[in-house]
């Protein structure tokens, strides 16, 4: 029993540590007509502490000075406050709690207008039992956007080293049939020529014995 007790307590705490915080940068390129994921990941240092938190994005034009506020965020609360990204910027990021670590957007039809600066400002009040503490986080993504998907360095390497071993083993598989061939007609040979022995010695016997025969008549 205490076994089986032991194995739920494990299963049980399991689903803590995949709920683990990880800030990933986000990615730069984004693709004329595609979507594009904007990330904001803004992790607690203290897990166990309950928070609750409400982010603001901003967005500024390369020739512009200044950031204009887009979108304002609090638990089951979305504004878009910015004609240019109505209808194209959606919220992708937490969403079942107050406390919000991940505070990534996305942009659902991507267009040039989009290219720019985006900044990511994080508000997030600590609860604790005698008082609440304040903190702002701050982030910034730079967003080129292009016609065409550009690729990386890895995906180009990857692709020549699939190419390489489809080669490899195609010169290993002719090389493997070729080899298998011969040994097959050697062996055919080898067993045609004991056919042929074994004939010889059987029509050497009957002729013997027919000799004989007639000898003795």
């Amino acid at each position: 029993m205490d076994y089986w007790l032991a194995i739920l307590l494990c299963l049980m705490a399991v689903p803590s540590c995949w709920s683990g915080c990880v800030e990933v940068e986000s990615e730069t390129e984004a693709v004329v007509g595609h979507e594009f994921k904007i990330r904001c990941i803004s992790c607690k240092k203290r897990g166990e502490t309950t928070a609750k938190t409400f982010t603001e994005w901003f967005f500024k034009r390369e020739e512009h000075g200044n950031f204009d506020h887009i979108l304002s965020y609090s638990y089951r609360n979305e504004q878009i406050l910015d004609d240019r990204f109505k209808g194209r910027l959606k919220w992708n990021g937490s969403a079942h709690s107050e406390d919000l670590q991940d505070m990534s957007v996305v942009i659902t039809n991507v267009t040039h207008e989009h290219q720019g600066e985006y900044m990511c400002r994080v508000n997030r009040t600590l609860m604790f039992e005698s008082h609440e503490y304040n903190t702002n986080v701050t982030k910034y993504i730079q967003v080129v956007v292009v016609d065409i998907a550009n690729r990386d360095v890895a995906s180009i390497v990857s692709e020549i080293m699939m190419y390489v071993l489809i080669v490899v083993l195609t010169i290993w598989l002719v090389v493997e049939m070729v080899y298998c061939y011969r040994k097959i007609a050697a062996a055919g040979e080898e067993a045609a020529l004991e056919n042929a022995s074994d004939y010889l010695a059987i029509t050497a016997e009957t002729k013997d014995n027919c000799l004989g025969v007639q000898t003795q008549e």
